[in-house]
C-alpha cells in the first residue's frame, strides 16, 4: 500500500494545527507506609501544610507533617484499600467543604456529605476549614443577649451573640442538654445553629436530630457528625468543618450559633494521629500544640464589626471532666480561651436539681453587657441569694436553733433554687422568666410552700398572659421592666387567689 507524500504532509499539518502547548505538571508522590488511619509519601517535596492530597484509588487526605525526607499524611475517610507503592499526587487546594443556604436542615458528616439519606446536597460555595480568626478591629464588643431559654443562664451567667461560653461537667449530668435547649429556644429569633457532634453515639445522635426536628429547630440548624466508628481523623476536623460552615453566614451579617459536643473527644483523636505520626509527646501524652488546635477554632468565634456586616458567630464548646476536676489539662486550656464557663454538678444533678448549674464555679466574663435590663435588674441579688444559702445549708446541718432573719435567708434560698430548676426542653420566653424573678426576688413566693413553687410559676405566666397582656408586651417588645406598681399589682392579685397542689387535693378529698 504507497502512500502519497502530499497525504503525509497533510497529515502532519493537520496534527500541527491541533497542537496544544499547556502541559498538565503533577507532582506525584509514593506511598511508603499505610496505617491506623495515617500514610507517609515519598516525594511531594512541595506539599504545603494542609494541602488536600489524592490518592490513586480516589480517596483523600491531607497533609500534616512536613519533614525532610516524607510527608505524613492523615487519610480522611476509609484507608483499607491503599497499599505501599500506590500513587498519590497534590491537588494545590486547601481542605475545605461545602457551604451555604443548602445545608440548612440536613445532617452531614465532617466533609460535608449528607448522611441522612435525603439526597445531595446542592451547592456550589466551598470554604476552607482553617482560617485565621477575625483581628481585633475587625471585632466589635459582645453586647447584644443570646436568650438560652433558661432561667438559670440567663439570670447567673448570661451569655451574648458572638460569645464563647464553656459548658463542662462530668459525663451525664445534662451538659448537651443545655446545648439542645438554647438551640430550640433560638427559634423566630433569626439564628442559624450547628450543632457538631464529636465522637457521640449515633444513636444519641439520631435522638438530638429527632428532638430538634420535633421541636421546629431543624428548619435552621446543621448537624455536623463525626462518630466514634469513623476514623480519628474525621473527629479531629469535625469542628474546623462547622466553624467554616457557620463562618460563611457570619461574614453575611447573619448570627449563627455553634455547639462542639464535646471538645475533649476531639483532643484525644488529635493525640491519637500525633502519636500514630510520631510527634513528641507532651503533658498525659498530648502533643505540645494540643492548646492551639483548640485556641485557633474558638478564636473563630466573634461578634464582628459593623462594616463587616456586624453579623456574630456564638461557640458553646462542651467538656467533660473526671470526677468533677476542672483543673484537669484539657479543661484549663479551653476555661483559659473561652469568656466564661457553666459548670454542671453532679451531686446536685442526682439531688434533682437540674439543670444542674453550680452558680459558684459558673461565670460569664461578658456579665451584664450581655443582659437585657429587665434581666438585670431581677437577677441582681440571686447568686448572693444562692450562696448564703448554701453556706448556711452546710452549717444548719448540725441541727442548732435559727434566728428569725438565718430562716428568711434559708427559706428564701429553697425557693430561689425551686424557680431555677426547669423540665427538659421547655425554654422560657425572656418576658416569663423575668417575671418569675421578680416575684421571687421581691418576696411574692417567700409564703408559697415549695412543693408548689413549679405550679405557681406555670398558673402565674398564664395569668399574666391572660389579665395583664400590656405588662408581658412592654417586657417583650423593650426588653425593660414595666410600670413596677401595676406588677407588683397583677403579682400580689395572683399569689393572694393561688391555690397550691397540695391545697387542691386537700379540697378534693373533704368535697368526696
Amino acid at each position: 500500500m504507497s502512500i502519497k507524500t502530499e497525504e503525509i504532509s497533510a497529515l502532519i499539518k493537520q496534527q500541527l494545527a491541533n497542537y496544544n502547548e499547556d502541559l498538565a505538571v503533577e507532582e506525584v508522590g509514593t506511598v511508603t507506609y499505610v496505617g491506623d488511619g495515617i500514610a507517609r509519601a515519598h516525594g511531594l517535596e512541595n506539599a504545603l501544610s494542609s494541602e488536600l492530597l489524592e490518592f490513586s484509588n480516589g480517596s483523600y487526605g491531607v497533609a500534616q507533617n512536613l519533614e525532610t525526607n516524607d510527608v505524613g499524611i492523615i487519610i480522611l475517610g476509609e484507608y483499607e484499600n491503599i497499599r505501599e507503592g500506590d500513587q498519590v499526587k497534590r491537588t494545590g487546594r486547601i481542605m475545605e467543604v461545602p457551604v451555604g443556604d443548602a445545608l440548612i436542615g440536613r445532617v452531614v458528616n465532617p466533609l460535608g456529605q449528607p448522611v441522612d439519606g435525603r439526597g445531595e446536597i446542592k451547592t456550589d460555595k466551598t470554604r476552607p476549614i482553617e482560617k485565621k480568626a477575625p483581628g481585633v478591629m475587625a471585632r466589635q464588643s459582645v453586647s447584644e443577649p443570646l436568650q438560652t431559654g433558661l432561667k438559670a443562664i440567663d439570670a447567673l451567667v448570661p451569655i451574648g451573640r458572638g460569645q464563647r461560653e464553656l459548658i463542662i461537667g462530668d459525663r451525664k449530668t445534662g451538659k448537651t442538654s443545655v446545648a439542645i435547649d438554647t438551640i430550640i429556644n433560638q427559634k423566630d429569633q433569626d439564628m442559624i445553629c450547628i450543632y457538631v457532634a464529636i465522637g457521640q453515639k449515633e444513636s444519641t445522635v439520631r435522638a438530638q436530630v429527632e428532638t430538634l426536628r420535633r421541636y421546629g429547630a431543624m428548619d435552621y440548624t446543621i448537624v455536623v457528625e463525626a462518630g466514634p466508628s469513623q476514623p480519628a481523623p474525621l473527629l479531629y476536623i469535625a469542628p474546623y468543618a462547622g466553624a467554616a460552615m457557620g463562618e460563611e453566614f457570619m461574614y453575611n451579617g447573619k448570627h449563627v450559633l455553634i455547639v462542639y459536643d464535646d471538645l475533649s473527644k476531639q483532643a484525644a483523636a488529635y493525640r491519637e494521629i500525633s502519636l500514630l505520626l510520631r510527634r513528641p509527646p507532651g503533658r498525659e501524652a498530648y502533643p505540645g500544640d494540643i492548646f492551639y488546635l483548640h485556641s485557633r477554632l474558638l478564636e473563630r468565634a466573634a461578634k464582628l464589626s459593623d462594616e463587616l456586616g456586624g453579623g456574630s458567630m456564638t461557640a458553646l464548646p462542651i467538656i467533660e471532666t473526671q470526677a468533677g476536676d476542672i483543673s484537669a489539662y484539657i479543661p484549663t486550656n479551653v476555661i483559659s480561651i473561652t469568656d466564661g464557663q457553666i459548670f454542671l454538678e453532679s451531686d446536685l444533678f442526682y439531688s434533682g436539681t437540674r439543670p444542674a448549674i453550680d452558680a459558684g464555679s459558673s461565670v460569664s466574663r461578658v456579665g451584664g453587657a450581655a443582659q437585657t435590663k429587665a434581666m438585670k435588674k431581677v437577677s441582681g441579688t440571686l447568686r448572693l441569694d444562692l450562696s448564703s444559702y448554701r453556706e448556711l445549708e452546710a452549717f444548719t446541718q448540725f441541727g442548732s436553733d435559727l434566728d428569725a432573719a438565718t430562716q428568711a435567708k434559708l427559706n428564701r434560698g429553697k425557693r430561689t433554687v425551686e424557680v431555677l430548676k426547669q423540665s427538659l426542653h421547655k425554654p422560657l420566653p425572656f418576658e416569663q422568666q423575668t417575671t418569675i424573678l421578680y416575684a421571687l426576688t421581691h418576696g411574692f413566693i417567700d409564703d408559697v410552700p415549695v412543693d408548689d413553687i413549679m405550679e405557681y410559676e406555670s398558673q402565674l405566666n398564664d395569668y399574666l398572659e391572660s389579665n395583664a397582656k400590656d405588662l408581658m408586651d412592654t417586657i417583650r417588645q423593650t426588653a425593660a421592666l414595666p410600670d413596677t406598681d401595676k406588677l407588683d399589682a397583677a403579682i400580689k392579685s395572683f399569689t393572694e387567689g393561688f391555690v397550691g397542689a397540695e391545697a387542691t387535693a386537700d379540697n378534693q378529698d373533704s368535697g368526696q
